[in-house]
C-alpha cells in the first residue's frame, strides 16, 4: 500500500507514529511538545479553534501545517509560508570533500549558536533531539549543519539545512543534505523536506541532488492578539 498520503499531513502522522511520545493532543489537533518544536496539525476541517487556544497558553507563537486554521478572536494569523514539499526516492551518489561529523550533546551549544544566527524561529531547545544531526567544522568552528525533524514509520524529514553566512557557496549544504538523505535510506525510510517556494537557490540545489516536488504545503504562523 502506498503510504505517501501521510506526507499530506506530516505533523499529524509524525505525532501519531515515531514522535508519538512528544504529542500534546487537544480534541482533534495534535501538537509537538513545545520544547522540541511549536508545530501542530489537525485532520478535520474546520478545526476546533479551542484546541489552538489551549496550545497558545504554552507558547508565544506557533505554526500549523496544512489547511488554513479557523482562528478564535484571541489569536491572529501572523504569516503564511508557502513551501514545496520535496521527496527523493534513491540514494544520492556524491563524493564528500569535507569531513562530516555526527553531532552529539557535546556539540549542542555550537549547534544552537549557529541556528540562532540563521534560523531561530523554528528551532527550540530540544529540536536537535528529534533526529540525527551532522555538521562540518572549519578551524574548530561549526559552520554548517543538517538534521532530521519530523519522523513517521516510513518517512523522515531532512531539516535545518544551515550554513554560516561567512561560509556559504562552498558546497557544505550539498554534502550534508546528501549525507543525511543517504543515512535516512539506511534506516529503510524515505527522505522528504520542506523548502520555501521563494527560496529558488535551495530548490535548485535539492533538484540537483534528485529531489522532486511532491506537493505544496502552507505553514501558518499564529500568535496571540
Amino acid at each position: 500500500m502506498n503510504k505517501e498520503y501521510k506526507l499530506d499531513n506530516p505533523v499529524w502522522y509524525s505525532l501519531a507514529e515515531s514522535h508519538k511520545k512528544l504529542a500534546l493532543t487537544y480534541n482533534k489537533t495534535r501538537f509537538y511538545n513545545p520544547d522540541y518544536c511549536s508545530f501542530g496539525a489537525f485532520n478535520e476541517i474546520p478545526n476546533n479553534s479551542e484546541d489552538l487556544v489551549a496550545y497558545a497558553k504554552l507558547v508565544p507563537s506557533f505554526f500549523i501545517f496544512g489547511a488554513k486554521p479557523n482562528l478564535p478572536q484571541s489569536l491572529q494569523l501572523k504569516d503564511e509560508l508557502l513551501c514545496l514539499q520535496m521527496i527523493v526516492r534513491e540514494k544520492i551518489n556524491l563524493t564528500y570533500t569535507n569531513e562530516i561529523v555526527k553531532l552529539d550533546e557535546s556539540h549542542r551549544a555550537a549547534l544552537l549558536a549557529l541556528v540562532k544566527i540563521v534560523y531561530p524561529e523554528y528551532f527550540k531547545s530540544k529540536t536537535a533531539e528529534l533526529g540525527n544531526y551532522c555538521g562540518i567544522f572549519k578551524d574548530n568552528q561549526l559552520v554548517a549543519i543538517t538534521g532530521e525533524r519530523m519522523q513517521m514509520d516510513d518517512f523522515i524529514e531532512v531539516s535545518a539545512v544551515i550554513t554560516h553566512p561567512e561560509h556559504t557557496g562552498k558546497g557544505y549544504a550539498k554534502q550534508l543534505v546528501a549525507y543525511t538523505t543517504n543515512a535516512i535510506f539506511e534506516q529503510n525510510k524515505i527522505p522528504f523536506l520542506h523548502v520555501a517556494e521563494a527560496n529558488v537557490g535551495a530548490i535548485k540545489l535539492y533538484e540537483k541532488l534528485g529531489f522532486i516536488t511532491r506537493t505544496k504545503i502552507s505553514i501558518w504562523q499564529i500568535a496571540k492578539n
